[in-house]
């Protein structure tokens, strides 16, 4: 945690993090990863301070909240399109666009791969063409294989199935790191962090440190391919329950289900309170919905386990039979 980031061994650190994470997720070598600060949150904006360079042009996804404030800071740099949204059913599934609407001239094109608040995913990716496609993997990143090349830059917050929060993760194509307007803060410039290593300041470390021995650990478990088989078959066992259940019903469109968050509702919001409430004396916590959507939502990550989904599952059960009348 003290240790100096320009020192010998903790080049070492940074380095093999960098080519373990390489080599589970099958990142080409014109791709360049970068460990950044600031959160998932700071790339709204540095996306299009970095991206926007041509056209001044982006197409956005907008398919949550997170969608939706990214819009929103790229909205402030250029000339953003909506090709679709869900916002008018409260994001309760991905939107089906006609690629009619993807412009041929934008920068790039933006998606959230996956939306934890509505339990949504793309399981079909974009096309776009010649139009680099960037997406948000914050919540979903290394839960199942993906094709980096289909990507013009991929970036995740690292606090669901990374390692602690306080990294950024971002995996861009070489060609998209370039020169951008002087009047770019240093600290938001892709070149100037690719150019230094990720370190042109000093880096969170000890995060970095952690994400290298979580890449172990997946390289562990039998790669991405092995946790995508676990978290199909995790989430499979809780929607097939709630599908067959009389009390319980899932509030995201079954075609645009997350393997990672699931999200459910009772219908009555004092009985969503009282399964909270009696699931977390249960040793099950964290099963509030977000406060924009209450309800409940079960996140699965790659760290939770089959047999905590079956004692969720187990739980739900023993609640309805006592609740069914409610």
């Amino acid at each position: 945690m003290e240790m100096s980031h320009r020192s010998k061994p903790y080049a070492a650190i940074i380095e093999a993090a960098e080519a373990k994470l390489r080599k589970i997720m099958g990142i080409p070598d014109n791709y360049t990863v970068l460990f950044l600060q600031g959160g998932a949150s700071l790339q709204f904006a540095m996306i299009p301070l970095n991206l926007l360079r041509n056209s001044k042009k982006a197409d956005y996804i907008e398919s949550g909240a997170f969608a939706s404030k990214a819009l929103k800071e790229a909205q402030k740099y250029g000339d953003i399109k909506v090709v679709g949204s869900s916002k008018a059913d409260k994001y309760s599934y991905i939107p089906k666009v006609d690629p009619s609407e993807y412009r041929q001239d934008a920068d790039y094109f933006y998606i959230c791969a996956n939306n934890t608040i509505y339990g949504t995913k793309f399981h079909e990716y974009p096309e776009t063409g010649n139009v680099p496609l960037v997406a948000d993997m914050s919540s979903c990143i290394l839960s199942e294989k993906v094709d980096v090349s289909k990507f013009g830059m991929i970036y995740a917050g690292a606090q669901k199935n990374l390692g602690p929060a306080g990294v950024t993760l971002v995996i861009i194509r070489n060609d998209l790191i370039g020169e951008v307007d002087e009047k770019v803060p240093a600290m938001l410039n892709y070149k100037l962090m690719a150019d230094n290593g990720s370190m042109y300041n000093t880096p969170p470390t000890y995060g970095i440190y952690m994400l290298g021995l979580m890449f172990d650990w997946i390289e562990g478990q039998g790669g991405v391919e092995a946790l995508e088989v676990r978290n199909r078959e995790k989430a499979a066992l809780l929607y097939d329950y709630i599908d067959q259940s009389e009390l319980f019903k899932g509030t995201a469109a079954k075609e645009d289900r997350s393997l990672m968050n699931v999200t459910f509702v009772t219908g009555n919001p004092d009985l969503d309170a009282k399964f909270v409430a009696e699931a977390a004396k249960e040793g099950l916590v964290n099963i509030k919905g977000h406060r924009s959507v209450g309800g409940m939502r079960a996140s699965i990550y790659n760290a939770m386990t089959l047999e905590g989904v079956q004692k969720l599952v187990d739980f739900m059960k023993k609640f309805e039979v006592e609740n069914k009348e409610a």
